[in-house]
């Protein structure tokens, strides 16, 4: 695959054989991050669980103390006075059976995350084949399926991502963009992996976090020490 000036330039200040500190990682991420627009950093981490066990799942939810630097647009599938909560909390979309159709028959997909109270989940469990696939059905664990909506619509715009394992036991996720600035990026990192950490399967055997990357949009990926973690 051939790369662009400004990736070669950029994959010459990192050693790809070396396992950076997290605070050297993310400052090189900072570093590396030449693109014209402000490139968002994400971290991959491989896990030593097997997602096809039901007791090694690591799904779960986490506000990042900065947050992702991403305007969120959040749809509420709510009822009665939780309409009025949601949007006085900053729901840009709320309704119910309407929002649903209007999915369903328009194709309409203009929000971010998915919010629901556990009432409407027989309504949004119709569009689990459309939702789901994105990874934007509303969970428990993420704390998306809830009676609180204001706390859920509030976490969502301040910077709440959701965390889970793909096929191959990788969490992809957003930690903020480059600029941030490294020490922002750290605390952001430091919340996302405290929280992966502490979901470690009981059912989990050996080392746990296998191997970390972190990299901006365009820029090359980042090694970061796993041992770091003590797991």
């Amino acid at each position: 695959m051939k790369h662009g000036k400004k990736y070669t330039d950029s994959s010459k200040l990192v050693d790809t054989a070396k396992l950076y500190d997290p605070a050297e990682a993310l400052d090189l991420c900072v570093q590396t991050a030449k693109a014209k627009f402000d490139e968002t950093v994400e971290a991959h981490i491989r896990l030593g669980v097997d997602s096809r066990h039901a007791d090694q799942q690591v799904r779960g939810a986490v506000v990042l103390p900065n947050g992702t630097g991403k305007k969120v647009r959040v749809l509420v599938f709510c009822k009665g006075e939780n309409v009025k909560i949601a949007q006085e909390a900053g729901a840009e979309y709320v309704g119910a059976e309407d929002m649903m159709q209007k999915i369903q028959s328009e194709g309409w997909m203009d929000f971010d995350v998915v919010i629901a109270t556990p009432d409407m989940m027989g309504v949004v469990g119709r569009l689990g084949k459309v939702l789901g696939p994105r990874g934007l059905m509303p969970n428990p664990k993420a704390g998306t399926v809830t009676p609180d909506v204001a706390r859920a619509v509030t976490e969502a715009k301040a910077g709440k991502i959701e965390y889970r394992l793909d096929k191959t036991n990788i969490i992809h996720c957003p930690i903020g963009k480059a600029s941030f600035g490294a020490e922002k990026l750290q605390q952001n990192f430091d919340t996302l992996m405290g929280a992966i950490v502490k979901a470690k399967p009981a059912a989990a055997k050996g080392q746990y976090i296998k191997s970390c990357v972190v990299t901006p949009t365009m820029g090359p990926g980042i090694k970061i020490n796993p041992g770091k973690f003590g797991v």
